[in-house]
């Protein structure tokens, strides 16, 4: 699915958060936002899944607004995985990944074998399959993160959009998660956009990268957009988080890398 955005800004009352955002997301793409905390990149994707809408601008989806949609119809090209999510009720792991066929099912309907099936798949591939009867109030963080990576993968969208979905997840499952998510992508030619604070994964998964620069005063504007050679340089990450870093190349990928470094490290402990 193709994605424009054009000229959008929001703020919260004497709070401007985003301005003037414009960017095309082609279909297929894997594009990750970054920037500083507070520069409105959780709020920019809760944009683009209508969970808020724009001061001003507007959002396409395959060049038609995205207010043109009905919530059933948006249900199933956009999958949408937030940060936390709070549970008031014990629903197991299986009902939970079920709830992302829910927009496939009529208002009386009950899930049909394809889509237990479909579940059963995903849960597979997410690692939860075990966890299948557990209620989601009494499993880890982690667990959760995964059990909601799922059910956005099985309402079968063309648009996923996820808010840092490698947290509380441990090396292992981000590795995991991020492959599944390729894989999907590769399959389905969905297209992807993702919210991070790990510059290193950005760079390893995606397509583009996408850099948001904070500004208190009139709300935080694209400071870079490009392929992860382009965008994460040391002058780059040092303008926007002021950070100082050295950047090489993976020996095997020849994407970026970026560590930290030890001088600045070190003057910040002190």
């Amino acid at each position: 699915m193709h994605v424009r955005i054009d000229n959008i800004g929001f703020e919260y009352p004497r709070l401007p958060v985003l301005n003037n955002i414009s960017f095309d997301v082609p279909r297929g793409d894997f594009l990750s936002i970054i920037g500083p905390n507070g520069s409105g990149k959780s709020t920019l994707l809760r944009l683009m899944a209508r969970i808020l809408l724009p001061g001003h601008g507007r959002i396409l989806l395959e060049d038609r607004p995205l207010s043109s949609y009905s919530r059933k119809d948006l249900a199933r090209l956009v999958g949408y995985v937030p940060q936390e999510t709070h549970w008031l009720f014990p629903f197991t792991v299986m009902e939970v990944v079920l709830m992302g066929r829910s927009p496939y099912i009529g208002r009386l309907g009950f899930e049909s074998r394809e889509d237990i099936d479909l579940c059963r798949d995903i849960m597979k591939r997410t690692d939860i399959e075990g966890l299948a009867g557990k209620p989601i109030t009494a499993i880890s963080g982690g667990e959760r993160q995964r059990v909601l990576i799922a059910r956005a993968l099985a309402q079968q969208p063309s648009l996923l959009l996820l808010d840092e979905p490698n947290a509380h997840l441990d090396l292992s499952h981000q590795a995991g998660i991020f492959e599944i998510l390729a894989d999907y992508r590769r399959e389905h030619r969905v297209t992807v956009v993702w919210v991070s604070h790990d510059l290193n994964l950005a760079a390893l998964f995606s397509d583009r990268v996408l850099v948001l620069a904070q500004a208190l005063e009139t709300g935080s504007h694209i400071a870079a957009i490009g392929t992860p050679a382009e965008v994460l340089t040391g002058e780059t990450i040092k303008r926007v988080f002021d950070a100082s870093v050295s950047v090489d190349r993976h020996p095997e990928t020849g994407r970026p890398r970026i560590f930290l470094d030890p001088v600045f490290s070190n003057s910040r402990n002190q």
